[in-house]
């Protein structure tokens, strides 16, 4: 019984970061890109917001908190 509970948590976990790391990637390409026109952003800085939500949506499906290999 208590296998059983412990996954199903695991599956919840996963699909909750699963969502988050979808949820980065849509902002990314959608969001930000019509943001930076909207605003009069440059090109480059709207590829450092891009990369900076790809990494943070790896991290999140990934699952890992580790931020020494972020930069």
């Amino acid at each position: 019984m208590n296998q059983q509970l412990a996954h199903t948590e695991v599956k919840e976990t996963n699909n909750g970061s699963l969502l988050l790391g979808t949820g980065l990637v849509v902002a990314s390409m959608i969001l930000v890109p019509a943001l930076a026109v909207r605003l009069g952003l440059g090109a480059s800085l709207t590829g450092a917001l891009r990369i900076a939500l790809m990494k943070a949506s790896s991290r999140a499906v990934s699952g890992t908190t580790d931020v020494s290999k972020a930069a």
